[in-house]
């Protein structure tokens, strides 16, 4: 499978994002916060994504609720005119998918899946981008299923308050 996900320059900014309050003390390119998303932007190249970390996070393995260590946890939305990437859904778990595996993403009963490479997940397409993007602005609550390479099945919980006026904003910057 190609990665769909573009470029070194959106994922070492997604490193040094972990949440609203953190980012504004580690990023000098947030431009908005809305509830529990916000919103950068970034000129080199041009892109402005919508991002958020999770409410909750349950690690479980063989059925049994366990502590692990995994790095940043977010759900985007990327927009970046110059390489045409109008809404892009991106997640990263905070450590390596399994070899093959992909995620369930599960918006208020609506499920969809993302492939995996690494760290990251995404839709397959841009129409699969599209549609999940719509059920998240109609959403409330979007849980994220996924299993490491070490075995460990992940649940996380995103609120997607804010969400829609996030990813406007997003996607107005960056027509």
């Amino acid at each position: 499978m190609v990665s769909r996900f573009a470029g070194g320059v959106a994922m070492a900014l997604a490193l040094m994002i972990t949440s609203g309050a953190q980012a504004q003390e580690t990023s000098t390119n947030q431009v908005a916060t809305n509830t529990a998303w916000s919103v950068f932007e970034d000129n080199d190249p041009r892109e402005c994504w919508a991002v958020s970390a999770p409410t909750e996070t349950v690690n479980t393995k063989d059925g049994r609720v366990v502590a692990v260590r995994r790095g940043d946890i977010l759900l985007m939305t990327f927009f970046r005119p110059g390489a045409g990437v109008q809404g892009q859904i991106t997640f990263t778990g905070g450590y390596p998918f399994a070899g093959g595996s992909t995620v369930n993403l599960n918006i208020d009963g609506t499920e969809f899946e993302m492939f995996t490479e690494g760290e990251w997940a995404w839709p397959a397409n841009t129409d699969d981008d599209a549609k999940v993007l719509a059920a998240m602005k109609r959403g409330a609550e979007a849980v994220l299923t996924a299993r490491s390479s070490r075995g460990t099945q992940t649940k996380d919980t995103f609120s997607l308050l804010g969400y829609t006026a996030a990813v406007e904003e997003a996607e107005k910057r960056c027509q």
